[in-house]
């Protein structure tokens, strides 16, 4: 029997699997085949992204691994090249051609880029997507809340889903309230990073407590609190621990001891300086 992660709904009315399958880092053959082992195994939600290179081995997956197309969730991201009404349609066209898809159930502005200054016109053009049915859901990837303020300020309109960089060692802590109160669901991409972090001591002890690993206990941190999160993995084994971490409980004493591990904005990347 298959391990199912729970949803958490979007602003414009999808549900979103709160554990999912990332891909960064997979060339298209190791994303065929972690895809669709993956979506044997009961992952339903499946994240990549033009700039990973990998959309078409990821497809492949989708296709080989026989699941219903609605029962599935797939994301990916546009480049900076895009950022344009039109742009934004072509890059989704693009995508759509290299997964063998008619749609994708969300698509991200992978970074704001504000050097060039065309992140809103990007969003505005995801916007028309989502109108015209070829994305099911908008969002935004390391947005910070000044970059979603200006979005929400010339559209109206506040992006689904901002993926970001957190785990217990940067909880993002002011950016989640930030997307809490405009009814944006926070997506976790590197959970489980830095490596060490697995091995701190608090969540050893958590780990202890709850009969579990310590990856899940990271992982629950987030998705029982209602943040999706994409750990990448090229292990099955891994992979299907992963997914298991939804059945873990922790207590709110749990989740407090966790999140006062935080260290602070220093291992994330300033995506007012990096982008692509």
């Amino acid at each position: 029997m298959t391990t199912a992660a729970p949803t958490v709904p979007l602003s414009h009315g999808t549900e979103m699997p709160l554990l999912g399958l990332g891909t960064a880092r997979m060339d298209d053959a190791e994303a065929a085949e972690a895809v669709r082992t993956a979506i044997e195994d009961g992952y339903r939600l499946v994240d990549t992204a033009e700039n990973y290179g990998n959309e078409s081995g990821v497809g492949r997956g989708i296709r080989d691994a026989g699941v219903p197309r609605e029962e599935l969730f797939v994301t990916t991201k546009l480049n900076k090249r895009w950022h344009s009404v039109d742009g934004a349609r072509q890059a989704c066209e693009n995508s759509l051609e290299r997964l063998d898809l008619e749609y994708v159930d969300l698509l991200l502005i992978h970074w704001p880029n504000p050097d060039q200054d065309r992140y809103v016109e990007a969003f505005e053009g995801l916007l028309r997507l989502r109108e015209d049915g070829l994305v099911r859901a908008v969002g935004t990837s390391n947005f910070k809340p000044h970059h979603l303020d200006r979005v929400l300020d010339a559209t109206g309109v506040a992006p689904e889903v901002n993926q970001i960089r957190l785990s217990p060692y940067a909880t993002r802590a002011s950016t989640h309230a930030y997307h809490v109160a405009h009814g944006i669901v926070t997506e976790a991409w590197s959970p489980l990073k830095p490596a060490t972090m697995l091995e701190d001591p608090v969540i050893a002890q958590v780990a202890l407590r709850r009969g579990c690993s310590p990856a899940q206990v990271a992982l629950r941190w987030l998705t029982q609190r209602g943040i999706v999160t994409v750990p990448k993995s090229g292990s099955r084994e891994r992979r299907l621990e992963n997914l298991r971490s939804v059945e873990v409980q922790l207590t709110p004493r749990d989740l407090d001891d966790i999140s006062g591990l935080d260290r602070g904005e220093d291992q994330v990347t300033d995506s007012d300086e990096f982008g692509h």
